[in-house]
């Protein structure tokens, strides 16, 4: 029971510092794109992953499973209970080899090098009336300074027993990692030929390998590569024999080390229920582990996440649903495969600072260009962030990113502030930052080549500024002495959150210590807002348009004749492109950088950059309404620029049409907002059973051509029409008040209701969801911003 005792005695103890404590951030299970994986939050460093195919024949082993992959049709694979600091639970289901594999997890403190952890893989049939015969690889890698050996005696027919390695490097010290085999585990003995192979059946193989630098993401495909070599020439002894050897007996690692291996793979297989742990133990934390820590770390990592998430995200009493427990253990699984989502990416990027459309060419951004055209690759960066979905988008993307932090910022404010702070990190010079972050070949190994390039005039929503704005309303209101559901407390858009259940929270520091966390960022999040304010601008004085303001205008750089990619909406209708459009998401989403910008400087005592900003911020408010209204439409639109050369209003109903309402930019006795409620209930425009859809039913466009802004429902606009409605527009008095609510509690259920429907009836959560039939579509498991769900049902908008 002593490992209980420490880990009951620590796992508080690791939310104990809000600025500080990143230390049990170093390891965690960085690498999102695979089923399991773990490296340190290191540039070049250990990486692990494991491998697994079925043996019920030879063509299976083309289809290993490493990489998050939609093609290799998993039934389902997500985190049930994950916390990136402690570690937890997966379960995937892969029903083509009839096996559940459970990957758990748990990390220890300790010492003074980041700390140590263990792993246990264990799999079940999920079918016991059919076979289920896997192999299984885990993998160990280094790159960089220091080594690793392994301290087993080598063996040409394999080992029986536990297999051990040390290894050492400068920032993670020396280390052991033993690889030990669950006393019950049963492999294939017996069959056709079984005889010829008796020496190495049941046993552990390995190989050594010695990869290039910078190839070690490569590992699977090397690792199998050595099982084929090995079995291709045995295979051909059998292929005039009646029956051939069960694959088992041949697919199997050759038992060689090279000299000097960097790679060093590990090979079980196993018929029937199995299991083996994994122990990387630090030397400085002077810790030795077997089987009783995790059986009883991870029953304690579960209890404390369980009664944690019930108080930092509860099913008010008010919401009526069938199975709440079924429904607590959705909401459970999706925040957990969010934060089980989050990586750390390391390497270089593509850049080319002089491309162009033809429409963006006459810009008055010279200064930007350093003469440096072309495709070039970036110096490396570093980038801790979580990734939209595992298995299609494992990469940081700035459009989603904000929209994560909400999330991960009402369980955890550090670990959101600390991904907050690696990108503000990438903001260039020039106030730039990509709105991918493909860094290295791995993550380019993803990505069509057409989207590899990033663009330094090229932006995406600012959603980062929702991270900002709520740590410091989190903060406020902690010292205020309200609760923060009395004051409201925004964590976006104006809604709610608590402290994360930490037992102590930023209320247990000082002004001057939370401000000096953020003053850091401050400037570069400025000079990003200027970058902004510089690059995205609009004209407005060159067609005569009327407007308070002569400045505030804005136009997304960088669109398609059929795309706005940098809007983060790439196929929704726009008009054609021109140098003269306005684009009305793009001076909304500026409306809110402005408003988060003069509250920030206000929270670190910069006044008159605050009042500054409250002078742009009223005249981006006037603007919407002096450029953006069209009378004679009743909604707000885009600008463009006619056949006769005129400024022009380009109407297309949908999400577009909804932003200065969703970012709570209108009053709550605007004249315009009736209209926009009116559009945004009409079932045959947005409003659905099951979500706001992106674009009218009534629209000649609504489900035409690629379809994926043309009428999808998306839950993270959901989210922010919810947020409006609830945190400003039904809280507030207006003569829309009782509308608001009564819309909020509708739409609520219905989006809610659906994505739980869809995640019962395919075993995951979805990019988008059918306009007609709330069905899911696209990538999947999308536990990025869909996880928001989690938030919805909490209320903490």
């Amino acid at each position: 029971m002593q490992i209980l005792w420490l880990l009951l005695t620590l796992l508080p103890l690791v939310y104990s510092n809000f600025v500080n404590n990143t230390e049990n951030l170093l390891w965690g299970a960085y690498r999102p794109n695979l089923y399991f994986g773990l490296r340190p939050r290191l540039p070049q460093s250990l990486m692990t992953g494991l491998v697994w195919f079925g043996t019920q024949n030879y063509q299976s082993i083309a289809k290993a499973r490493h990489a998050c992959d939609q093609g290799d049709g998993l039934d389902s694979y997500t985190w049930t209970h994950f916390d990136p600091r402690q570690g937890g639970v997966q379960i995937l289901q892969d029903s083509q080899n009839n096996v559940e594999i459970t990957t758990e997890l748990l990390k220890v403190p300790g010492g003074s090098h980041g700390g140590s952890w263990v792993a246990r893989i264990k799999g079940t049939p999920i079918n016991p009336m059919y076979p289920s015969r896997i192999s299984t690889i885990f993998y160990l890698g280094l790159e960089g300074l220091g080594g690793v050996d392994m301290v087993t005696d080598e063996s040409e027919n394999g080992i029986d027993g536990p297999v051990e390695f040390s290894g050492t490097t400068p920032d993670l010290g020396d280390f052991t990692i033993r690889i030990v085999d669950a006393p019950d585990n049963e492999a294939v003995t017996t069959g056709p030929h079984s005889e010829a192979f008796e020496e190495r059946l049941g046993k552990t193989h390995l190989a050594g390998l010695r990869l290039p630098p910078g190839q070690l993401w490569t590992a699977k495909d090397h690792i199998i590569q050595s099982i084929v070599n090995r079995a291709s020439p045995i295979v051909e002894k059998y292929h005039t024999a009646e029956q051939a050897p069960d694959p088992s007996f041949i697919l199997q690692l050759p038992d060689d080390i090279l000299t000097a291996s960097n790679l060093f793979a590990v090979q079980k297989s196993f018929e029937g229920e199995f299991q083996f742990d994994v122990f990387f133990e630090s030397a400085s934390a002077n810790q030795t582990f077997d089987a009783s820590t995790i059986d009883e770390g991870i029953a304690a990592i579960v209890a404390s996440f369980d009664s944690r998430f019930e108080e930092t995200f509860p099913i008010p009493s008010s919401y009526a649903a069938n199975d709440v427990t079924r429904l607590k253990s959705f909401s459970k699984a999706i925040t957990s495969n969010l934060f089980g989502g989050i990586g750390y990416f390391y390497g270089t990027s593509i850049v080319d600072k002089g491309f162009a459309y033809e429409w963006d060419q006459d810009d008055e951004i010279d200064d930007e260009d350093d003469g440096q055209n072309g495709a070039r690759l970036t110096e490396p960066r570093a980038l801790l962030t979580a990734t939209p979905s595992r298995s299609f988008f494992p990469r940081g993307f700035y459009w989603d990113e904000g929209f994560h932090l909400l999330h991960i910022g009402a369980w955890d404010p550090e670990l959101s502030l600390e991904i907050l702070k690696d990108w503000i990190k990438l903001i260039d010079d020039n106030g730039w930052v990509a709105r991918e972050q493909i860094l290295g070949e791995e993550a380019r190994s993803r990505v069509p080549v057409q989207f590899q390039t990033q663009v330094p005039t090229f932006a995406n929503p600012p959603t980062l500024t929702m991270a900002v704005t709520a740590i410091i309303k989190q903060f406020n209101a902690a010292h205020d002495g309200p609760s923060a559901a009395d004051l409201g407390m925004d964590y976006g858009m104006g809604g709610q959150m608590p402290l994360a259940g930490n037992p102590k929270s930023s209320a247990a520091l000082d002004r001057t210590a939370v401000q000096s966390g953020l003053r850091d960022m401050y400037k570069p999040l400025k000079r990003h807002y200027e970058w902004f304010r510089r690059t995205q601008r609009g004209q407005i004085k060159q067609y005569g348009r009327r407007a308070r303001s002569r400045t505030e205008g804005y136009r997304w750089r960088g669109r398609s004749e059929a795309h706005v990619l940098t809007s983060g909406m790439d196929d929704y209708p726009r008009g054609p492109p021109h140098a003269g459009e306005l684009h009305l998401d793009l001076i909304s989403w500026m409306g809110f950088f402005t408003r988060t910008m003069k509250d920030f400087a206000q929270f670190i005592d910069e006044e008159e950059d605050a009042a500054s900003f409250a002078e742009i911020e009223l005249a981006i408010i006037n603007n919407i309404d002096d450029l953006h209204w069209d009378e004679e439409n009743e909604m707000y639109c885009d600008v463009g620029i006619d056949s006769d050369d005129e400024s022009t209003h380009i109407c297309h109903a949908g999400y577009v049409s909804l932003f200065p309402f969703m970012l709570s930019l209108l009053p709550p006795d605007s004249q315009h907002l009736g209209p926009i409620l009116d559009m945004l209930h009409d079932p045959e425009q947005l409003w659905s059973e099951y979500g706001i859809r992106s674009l009218s039913k009534s629209h000649p466009e609504f489900g035409q051509g690629e379809n994926y802004w043309k009428g999808p429902i998306w839950v993270q606009i959901n989210y922010m029409v919810l947020g409006a409605l609830h945190n400003t527009y039904a809280r507030e008095e207006g003569p829309f008040q009782e509308r608001a609510r009564e819309m909020y509690e509708e739409l609520r259920r219905n989006v809610v209701n659906n994505v739980f429907k869809e995640y019962q009836r395919t075993g995951y959560v979805w990019e988008q969801y059918d306009a007609l039939t709330g069905e899911g579509r696209r990538s999947h498991p999308f536990t990025g911003w869909t996880s928001l769900i989690t938030l919805i049902l909490a209320e903490k908008y």
